[in-house]
């Protein structure tokens, strides 16, 4: 019976102790009531408390989150929708934590719920799906002004999905479809205008290449043409000035045997007519006076140029005057 009655006493006294010595981790804290009323905040470390007539509650201040289930909000639009989000937290006040709500996490799930309707019902569905970013604002500042008294700090919302109506989806994908059809043809008409604008270009610049290339394909014919003209005239000009000065070498012989050399050439030809210029008399005689010289060993005489024959006008009534020129037939010999 004793035994039995000391190991009550060893385990009422291990109750005790546990119950009264606390170790607390850096990020809890201990709410302590004595005889009910708030004692203080304790932690972290090594905490005593007074048996039966202090009690505590622990409170984490890590940041934790709140997985808000899927709730069904109507948009501005009167468009039912399926959110679902996430609520991250903190408390900051574990006095307040404690004593201004019962259940804080049960709290905030609710609130964060009756908010999140509150918050669609001002915004339109397009707005809802394409604006989340400020969605999420607003709902951080509405939360954080309501747990604000509870101790409970709002450190950030994230929705997660929204789900529309399956006709509002079906709209939304026949319009995603038009949407891409219209860029596809806007970028496929950009396309071609500025393929068209590179073909234009490219056409200019050939054209433009084309007429430099014949505007310098002329210039140098022309340039060849002109040297090719002076050249020739160059050459002309020459030619003629050999001639003149040959010309001032001849004197009556080299005349005479050009004469001779005519008349020999006009022997030999088979026709039956001749013409022979008047002045082959005057050639005869300078003929036989350059061969009496030659054959009495004397220079020859120097022949006077012949004179030109002036046309005595006819007569009255006379008929025409006989030509310069007579024919001579060497068949009659006249």
């Amino acid at each position: 019976m004793e035994a039995i009655l000391v190991i009550i006493i060893l385990v009422f006294l291990a109750f005790v102790f546990f119950s009264s010595v606390k170790v607390l981790t850096e990020y809890d804290r201990l709410v302590v009531f004595r005889l009910g009323k708030y004692a203080g905040t304790r932690g972290p470390g090594l905490t005593l408390l007074i048996p039966f007539i202090e009690s505590a509650r622990k409170v984490d201040l890590r940041e934790r989150f709140l997985e808000i289930p899927r709730q069904t909000a109507i948009s501005k639009d009167n468009t039912a929708i399926d959110v679902d989000f996430l609520v991250y937290y903190r408390m900051v006040n574990p006095k307040l934590a404690v004593l201004e709500v019962e259940n804080v996490v049960q709290a905030s799930l609710n609130i964060a719920a009756t908010t999140l309707r509150a918050v669609i019902g001002d915004i339109e569905l397009d707005d809802v799906l394409a604006k989340r970013e400020q969605i999420n604002d607003i709902l951080r500042v509405k939360l954080d002004e309501v747990t604000e008294r509870w101790g409970v700090k709002i450190t950030r919302v994230e929705i997660r999905e929204v789900e529309p109506p399956p006709s509002v989806k079906e709209a939304m994908n026949r319009q995603m479809a038009s949407e891409r059809e219209r860029r596809a043809t806007v970028t496929r008409a950009e396309g071609e205008r500025a393929a068209a604008i590179m073909v234009a270009e490219g056409e200019k610049q050939s054209a433009v290449l084309r007429a430099e290339g014949d505007k310098q394909s002329s210039i140098l014919r022309a340039e060849g043409e002109r040297e090719s003209q002076l050249l020739l005239q160059q050459g002309r000009a020459a030619g003629l000035e050999a001639l003149t000065a040959q010309a001032r070498l001849l004197d009556d012989k080299t005349m005479m045997l050009q004469y001779l050399d005519a008349l020999r050439g006009l022997g030999n030809s088979p026709a039956t007519k001749y013409v022979l210029p008047m002045e082959l008399t005057s050639l005869a005689s300078q003929f036989m006076t350059v061969m009496q010289a030659a054959g009495k060993g004397l220079p020859p005489a120097p022949s006077a140029p012949p004179k030109p024959k002036t046309a005595t006008p006819p007569a009255p009534g006379a008929g025409p005057t006989a030509p310069n020129n007579f024919d001579f037939d060497p068949s009659s010999g006249s």
